[in-house]
């Protein structure tokens, strides 16, 4: 291999010196495995010097690639070993302190989280910035709050106790842990709420807190029982990662490890890039809103005719909710390009390229090839349509009893896709065929490996080995229960809630749900994002539940949404493993959190559906407020209720349904393919995973599209040029950058959301500029005269 570096690119390395401490924590409190497991760090850090001299030329040491001495983090085993301390101090992590801060700012997280779901771009909560805020109070309160220690010897001794209690002295990593994760747990297991905006904004009909709590409680905590269960396959091995926790997991340790040397670096770039964040969001969220999307080709052509403008803002267009494609926009609004593409691995982002490029054309041909009639409505839209272009008016048909009349349907008729949605659709289902294909095929062996490999503890992993030496394991029968608490939850709402779903259904899904949730994590897991299984639901509910819109609602909630949530905890839980944090702590952290963000979602879905309701109906919204994920749901739910005249073999959408089992063929071939040549011109065939080329296809479907070229350019200098040409400073800084970065633009977001975005009221909107117009699209897309 050619030479990657020169000699002048080496440093000296610090050395540990033989009676120096251990930077794991006290080595006599460590078990004989433990010891064996550190020494393989700390052999790795011994060699380093030398082998920065032996390896700059990029030499392969066993599976690991070297460059200047520093291994090129690729694989799940590469994490493992290089670039996740395996330090475990053996300090408290449930205590009085961690589950008050975590309760308190559980409220927050799940208020932001409502918030992104009523956004043009649904972003998810950065755990980065609840931890930011938990880290500061914590450390003000170990500092201020009187200790037992500060009474001793003087008449209130005997509060001692209690004041231990309270304050019971420096804020470590494991209780820092535990707070942040029982507020993020709050927030994501959020999107079950919104089948009750649904049902608020479409069917006029306001669900009881009490059913919402425990249709969400019920929901997210299904979902976990199934987690843990799944343990052995889904977070206990090196290769299940989940790379978008990497910057959160970097954070913890940053801020609460050594605190000398390159970790002071760490913690000074971190703190650099938090607060000139937040400083700049406000200029491209409110001040300034042109930088999400500037596109050259929108500005230069501001009086060609209308004709022409059309086609140009379809394509190029992307700043406002459903505008256009975004074809060669730049967007500089941090809050939508996110750091999840300075953590996604190389192999899904270049993946979901190949996505990006056939959603630009197909959904372009589509459109003015007129079929599935796409010119009779918007090019994007997940709203349903008349005959006459406008919103269809599902209240005639399915009444006060959200059920179908088909004396009404025969004078209304059937209801009508916009030619994106309907993409969006079939290459869904192809996802869903595609990954349960690629998971049986491709990673076959592995499940079977992995759980034998539980079975016997001997799975390899670094961090594991810790996890099971020094910490008792949840049991089995824990999960268990919670599936019973959950399913008897659940079954109440059903019975008397207002579902209009059989209670035999409701077991179908859960069944349905429990079925898919392996293979989704698994994607999640490997590659940092999942495949939206929604659709495959839908498609059940439909078949069993026909003419019933809500049902179909609640069906999906008990089958889509338990796989969502079993996959962001699981993302938790490996958290947890990397952290050394007790998994029976883990277990009660999650289970809180899950049961405050049941409460406080439903209460701020409720004052934003009031106070933007207008808004939220609409079919395009605004660049700042869109109701296109309730609008989704709702939308699907109406189609899919209406499965035989919409999607049946005499239907306009056959091919829908047909794409989930077509979608399993091309990997089926593939797999065939790859048995019998591995690699073809350098390539290998299995790094093809078509389950995110199609789930990548149909991306910019709906929604803000100005940010997708520049979340490629982050990618490329991140995942490429830094991962493989200066993997030192990635290691070190890259996660720390990214989760900086969206601590500081999620902080300013949440401020300005209820401060002049009207999140609880009336908006206060920038005045009118060349950089925020009054009318017409922000990016000038429409050619509004703004710029005569």
């Amino acid at each position: 291999m050619a030479s990657l570096a020169v000699m002048t690119d080496i440093e000296p390395l610090p050395h540990r010196p033989d009676d120096a401490p251990s930077p794991y924590g006290r080595e006599e409190d460590f078990t004989p495995i433990e010891k064996a497991v550190l020494s393989e760090k700390d052999a790795y850090l011994d060699s380093e010097k030398s082998s920065k001299l032996d390896a700059v030329d990029g030499s392969e040491d066993g599976d690991v690639v070297r460059l200047k001495g520093e291994p090129v983090i690729t694989t799940g085993l590469d994490v493992s070993r290089f670039l996740i301390d395996p330090r475990d101090d053996g300090d408290p992590a449930l205590t009085f302190r961690s589950l008050f801060l975590g309760t308190l700012f559980a409220g927050l997280g799940s208020a932001l989280c409502q918030i992104y779901l009523f956004k043009p771009i649904q972003m998810s909560v950065s755990t980065v910035f609840l931890l930011l805020l938990i880290y500061s109070v914590g450390r003000v309160w170990a500092t201020f709050l009187p200790r037992g220690s500060s009474v001793e010897g003087t008449r209130f001794s005997r509060l001692a106790p209690v004041l231990e209690f309270i304050n019971p002295g420096e804020f470590r990593i494991k209780e820092h842990v535990i707070a942040s994760l029982v507020a993020s747990t709050a927030s994501g297991g959020s999107t079950a709420v919104q089948n009750f905006a649904v049902q608020r904004l479409y069917y006029n009909t306001n669900v009881g807190a009490t059913t919402a709590v425990l249709a969400t409680f019920s929901t997210a905590c299904f979902g976990y029982g199934l987690v843990g269960l799944l343990r052995p396959l889904t977070v206990y091995p090196s290769e299940m990662v989940y790379w978008g926790n990497l910057p959160t997991v970097s954070v913890f340790q940053a801020l609460h490890f050594d605190m000398t040397g390159a970790n002071a670096k760490r913690i000074k770039l971190f703190w650099t890039a938090f607060t000139g964040m937040f400083c700049y969001e406000i200029i491209p969220a409110y001040i300034f809103p042109l930088l999400n999307g500037v596109n050259v080709v929108c500005l230069a052509t501001q009086h060609v005719s209308a004709n022409a403008q059309n086609v140009i803002t379809n394509l190029f267009g992307g700043t406002d909710g459903n505008e256009g494609l975004g074809f060669l926009s730049l967007s500089f609004d941090w809050q939508y390009i996110g750091s999840f593409y300075m953590s996604y691995p190389l192999l899904q982002q270049a993946n979901s390229w190949v996505g990006y490029v056939f959603c630009y054309i197909a959904v372009m041909a589509i459109y003015y090839s007129n079929t599935w009639n796409s010119l009779a409505f918007p090019m994007l839209s997940t709203s349903l349509f008349g005959s006459d272009g406008l919103i269809y008016n599902q209240t005639a048909i399915f009444g006060t009893t959200f059920q179908l009349n088909q004396t009404a349907l025969n004078t209304v008729g059937l209801p009508a896709l916009t030619g994106s949605n309907a993409w969006s659709n079939l290459t869904s289902n192809l996802a869903i065929g595609g990954l349960i294909a690629h998971t049986v095929l491709f990673w076959g062996p592995d499940v079977i490996s992995s759980f034998r490999q539980a079975r016997t503890k001997s799975q390899p992993d670094l961090h594991y080995k810790i996890m099971i030496e020094r910490y008792d394991e949840v049991p089995w029968y824990w999960y268990l229960g919670l599936l019973f608490v959950s399913f008897i939850a659940g079954l109440i709402v059903v019975l008397k809630g207002q579902t209009t779903l059989p209670v035999w259904s409701y077991i179908i899904a859960l069944i349905l749900g429990a079925f898919i949730t392996p293979f989704s994590t698994m994607l999640f897991a490997r590659m940092g994002n999942g495949i939206a299984t929604n659709q495959l639901m839908k498609m059940v509910a439909g078949a069993i539940n026909p003419g019933r819109p809500v049902a179909n609602l609640y069906f999906s909630m008990w089958s889509h949404d338990v796989v969502g949530t079993s996959v962001n905890l699981a993302g938790d839980l490996k958290m947890g493993q990397y952290l050394k944090v007790p998994p029976r702590a883990m277990f009660v952290t999650q289970v809180w959190g899950t049961i405050l963000g049941a409460i406080v979602n439903y209460v701020v879905m409720v004052s934003i559906v009031d106070a933007q309701r207008e808004i939220l109906l609409d079919p395009r919204g605004t660049n700042v407020w869109s109701g296109q994920y309730p609008q989704s749901l709702n939308s699907a739910a109406v189609t899919w209720s209406l499965a035989k005249e919409l999607y049946g073999p005499h239907g306009p959408y056959i091919w829908i349904p047909l794409a989930l089992v077509i979608g399993m063929a091309p990997t089926a071939i593939q797999w065939l393919f790859a048995s019998r040549w591995p690699t073809v011109l350098g390539m290998r065939i299995d790094s093809i995973i078509l389950p995110i080329i199609y789930q990548y296809a149909q991306w910019m479907t709906v929604g803000t599209n100005s940010p997708v070229i520049s979340s490629v350019i982050v990618g490329i200098i991140s995942q490429l040029w830094l991962r493989k040409y200066h993997p030192g400073w990635y290691k070190k800084y890259n996660y720390i950058l990214g989760g900086a970065l969206d601590g500081g633009a999620q902080v300013m977001i949440f401020i300005l959301s209820f401060a002049v975005f009207g999140a609880s009221g009336t908006p206060k909107p920038f005045p009118a500029w060349a950089g925020n117009p009054a009318q017409g699209n922000v990016d000038y897309c429409n050619g509004n005269g703004a710029l005569d």
